[in-house]
């Protein structure tokens, strides 16, 4: 692959509307893509026809995609610096994955980890779960991003995007850059549960939770037996897991020893971790709540982002309507 100046160089990232963001979603991956808005150009869309294999509520769709904008926002995106949109607001989108499946072999989706292990967890085999890595690479290619910021969990999908690429090019001519993966850079974010925070696990801790709810989450994290008066071990607690994704070193230290001097019981390092939760995300509940109360900016926005993503599309989509053969579309 060509290397790519940082100047030139292109993000791209998506967040399916499937429910609450969560802890794991923020230290996973938001918080990286705000930090990315400065070193590069940015996209980053809201994968409502993602969503649409698992949600199938129209009202609940409209919700969730509402929720995860004013997240978003609220977190510290810029909508001036990043190009935030709704992916189904740029149709060209499905076009480019119609054409991609055209020279993707069935071998290659049925390889996909990610479908064996939905299907696993008792999710609907449909046509639209089976083709998502198409769709994933339809996404990325059509604004001709160059690394794609993801999860280890994410690898595989953004290899098939490279093969699709590669295949297209070498049918049809140079027309996409060969994209990279890089690594999100975020802790591991265990759940109430001490699993991965998932919503499908159903152990998560909202990002604005707040209150009644939020101290009803926090102190329902699995701990194990020990007693107030004996010593604990930090480093197998999830309490004290949670705690470190919020507190400086120091402040880590200064927790693990008074675990290990027992003495502390683990509701006190619960209402520890609760007044880190409500300290860091404070700000961002009150400007979500601001957000919220203007509904029309939040639209605004996205529908700002669209335009200048769907005008990036409709180039590329020129280009591979030229290659394959097919006419200039049609204007009005």
């Amino acid at each position: 692959m060509t290397k790519v100046s940082a100047a030139r160089k292109r993000f791209l990232s998506g967040i399916q509307p499937s429910g609450k963001l969560h802890l794991g979603n923020y230290f996973g991956a938001i918080k990286q893509h705000i930090a990315l808005q400065s070193e590069g150009t940015s996209l980053y869309f809201i994968a409502d026809y993602h969503a649409l294999t698992t949600v199938q509520d129209p009202k609940a769709m409209r919700e969730y995609v509402r929720d995860v904008a004013l997240d978003y926002l609220a977190l510290g995106l810029d909508p001036e610096q990043a190009i935030f949109f709704r992916h189904s607001d740029v149709p060209e989108v499905t076009e480019l994955a119609w054409i991609l499946g055209t020279v993707t072999n069935m071998g290659l989706l049925e390889r996909a980890v990610s479908y064996k292990e939905k299907i696993d967890k008792g999710i609907e085999a449909s046509v639209g779960l089976f083709t998502y890595p198409v769709l994933m690479a339809a996404d990325i290619l059509i604004y001709r991003s160059h690394v794609v910021p993801v999860g280890r969990d994410q690898v595989q999908h953004i290899e098939m995007t490279a093969d699709m690429a590669g295949k297209f090019n070498r049918a049809y001519g140079d027309i996409f850059p060969i994209p990279t993966y890089r690594l999100d850079q975020g802790a591991k974010v265990p759940g109430i549960d001490g699993q991965k925070m998932s919503k499908s696990y159903g152990n998560t801790i909202e990002i604005f939770a707040e209150g009644k709810p939020l101290r009803k989450t926090v102190m329902s994290v699995v701990t194990d037996s020990t007693s107030v008066a004996d010593p604990k071990d930090p480093e197998k607690c999830t309490v004290f897991a949670l705690y470190g994704l919020f507190a400086c070193e120091e402040e880590k230290a200064a927790l693990a020893v008074r675990y290990r001097a027992g003495g502390m019981g683990y509701g006190e390092a619960k209402q520890a971790l609760l007044e880190k939760i409500d300290q860091f995300f404070g700000p961002a509940r009150e400007k979500r709540k601001q957000l919220a109360a203007d509904p029309g900016y939040v639209e605004d926005v996205l529908r700002a982002g669209a335009r200048r993503a769907r005008a990036e599309a409709q180039e590329t989509m020129a280009l591979v309507r030229e290659a394959v053969g097919f006419n200039p579309r049609p204007v009005g």
